[in-house]
């Protein structure tokens, strides 16, 4: 919880500091995690190879709110953010389980009310997945979060603190499937919510889909049969005047549209991830290998 607290403090620290004088320079931002890492690097070597322009990485930057306010303060120009996520954390309106409708109204709102300019999407769709051990989907029996809700009442849960904090997060989660868990959720950071599950310090996490770590056999993500998560299709966020001020910044997003599959977003964190190899590096190669270098 305190490295939470110290993230997010520094995120505030750096919002809040003046715009600089970067001319000529994009400024790439992502969460504090390594698919948005991930996704950070690929914008930045897609716009630094199509159109020549300096980028200035500033990752792990906090969660989804200093994000977007990074973007409104101008210290950043784009990061990729989540359609469901935007519609819900950032517009404060109701899930939509239709993918086209909520990509929709993010790009209108967005545009409306920030000035902010929502891409195409990427192709992938990350959302939550409520995960448990391999091990005990097989013993119980379950494959959905509603079979799991029987057995909830001995499990210990553990949570993100932005999942928690979430509408389509927590307490939405709890109220539809009815989940009670033996005590208090924990709260954790994200990347040891799998590490904890493996040594049985928790009983069922959320994660999500495109997470390296589902590579294998130790988990099963549960299938979330009541529909309660929206869809989370990956879309870059970019200020406007950027795009007015470089216009080919927009043509060279528009190429990476449709260009990563959801078992493409899993493989490169799995190696980032799980095989620690450099994020520039796997990049570099997934962007070769769908011959956009």
């Amino acid at each position: 919880m305190r490295r939470y607290i110290v993230s997010g403090l520094a995120g505030i620290v750096f919002v809040m500091c003046g715009c600089v004088n970067r001319q000529n320079t994009i400024v790439v931002g992502s969460k504090n995690f390594p698919e948005q890492a991930i996704l950070g690097e690929l914008l930045a070597q897609q716009i630094e190879a199509r159109t020549g322009i300096h980028v200035e990485r500033r990752f792990y930057l906090s969660g989804t709110y200093i994000c977007q306010q990074a973007l409104l303060a101008g210290r950043i120009d784009m990061y990729v953010e989540y359609t469901g996520t935007a519609l819900t954390a950032i517009l404060k309106e109701n899930p939509d389980s239709d993918p086209a409708k909520v990509f929709n109204r993010v790009r209108e709102e967005y545009l409306k009310r920030f000035g902010l300019v929502v891409e195409p999407p990427l192709g992938f769709n990350d959302s939550f997945a409520i995960v448990v051990r391999r091990d005990d989907a097989q013993r119980y029996g379950i494959q959905t979060i509603s079979e799991a809700a029987r057995y909830a009442p001995s499990w210990r849960a553990g949570f993100g603190y932005e999942f928690m904090e979430r509408p389509d997060g927590y307490d939405g989660l709890v109220k539809t499937y009815g989940l009670k868990f033996a005590g208090e959720p924990r709260i954790m950071d994200l990347g040891l919510l799998y590490r904890a599950l493996l040594d049985h310090q928790v009983d069922i996490v959320a994660g999500n889909t495109t997470d390296g770590q589902l590579v294998g056999s130790d988990f099963t993500v549960l299938d979330d049969d009541k529909h309660y998560f929206p869809p989370y299709q990956a879309v870059p966020i970019v200020r406007s005047e950027i795009l007015q001020q470089h216009p080919a910044i927009a043509s060279a997003l528009t190429d990476l549209a449709g260009k990563i599959s959801d078992q493409d977003m899993q493989q490169m964190n799995y190696e980032v991830v799980g095989e620690h190899k450099d994020t520039a590096e796997v990049v570099r190669s997934f962007l070769h290998s769908k011959r956009l270098d």
